[in-house]
């Protein structure tokens, strides 16, 4: 039997609307993707020279050598000569020309297997032969009126520049005029007065060697190529219960004070 008609003519009506509706889905512009979550990673550049730094400060705790470097301090002054020398033991030595006494007496630091020490070197300001004090252990820091600064960049900075947890900043620098190798700017992101080292440009050779370093206290430079180290530092002097040169001039005694003051005119005539 033939369908009703009202029948009939909605399915006629589907057929005609169901092509447009199809086509107004297709019309439908697609969902923006969701924005990402995710933070971006810290510059490659930046990490890169961190991790080159810390692998050559590492080299440079490796290597034994004896070099001599050469200290220009900016002050108008005359460079001086440090003689670094670094043990196979891992005992240390750094000879500092005018490292005491306001810069007229020299003096040695080394650390051996008994301790920490200073000793006196032979100079204008101590003519006397080289003795030696005992400051500490062997891990102990110079203490503050005793320190020259000469030798950190050779000893416990290399401790700081290879740890990652060290609130540091590391970038490529260029080299101090007259040194070589790769050179890294270091800058300290802490707000602390104790700062973990200075901050300046850092040179190492490929097998570690230091080059060069800059900071607020002076430059230091590779005077020639360095040799190799001994098995164990050897001490410039006999230890003795005297007392460690302080790294300022030593204050007049009342004696000679008064002895200048006699001397000098008062600059005044009397009627």
């Amino acid at each position: 039997m033939p369908a009703p008609p009202a029948r009939r003519l909605t399915g006629v009506a589907a057929l005609v609307l169901l092509p447009a509706l199809l086509a107004a889905c297709a019309d439908d512009p697609a969902p923006a993707p969701a924005p990402s979550t995710s933070t971006d990673p810290a510059p490659a550049a930046a990490d890169a020279a961190r991790d080159e730094l810390a692998a050559l400060a590492a080299a440079a705790q490796d290597r034994s050598f004896t070099a001599r470097y050469t200290l220009a301090d900016g002050g108008g002054g005359s460079d001086r000569s440090i003689v670094v020398t670094s043990a196979v033991d891992g005992t240390w030595r750094v000879d500092v020309p005018g490292g005491a006494l306001g810069g007229t007496a020299d003096v040695s630091l080394a650390t051996t297997a008994d301790g920490l020490y200073q000793c006196g070197l032979p100079s204008a300001g101590r003519p006397e032969p080289a003795s030696c004090v005992r400051l500490g252990d062997p891990s102990d820091a110079v203490p503050h009126l005793l320190d020259p600064r000469v030798q950190h960049p050779f000893t416990d900075w290399l401790t700081v520049l290879t740890d990652r947890r060290a609130p540091l900043a590391v970038s490529p620098a260029r080299p101090p005029q007259g040194a070589s190798g790769s050179c890294y700017a270091v800058d300290t992101t802490s707000a602390s007065l104790n700062a973990p080292l200075d901050v300046g440009i850092y040179c190492y050779a490929p097998d570690g060697t230091p080059t060069a370093v800059r900071t607020t206290g002076g430059t230091l430079v590779l005077a020639g190529p360095a040799g190799p180290g001994p098995a164990t530092v050897q001490l410039a002097g006999p230890v003795t219960d005297g007392e460690p040169l302080g790294v300022a001039a030593p204050e007049p005694s009342p004696e000679s004070s008064a002895q200048s003051s006699a001397q000098t005119p008062s600059g005044t005539a009397t009627p």
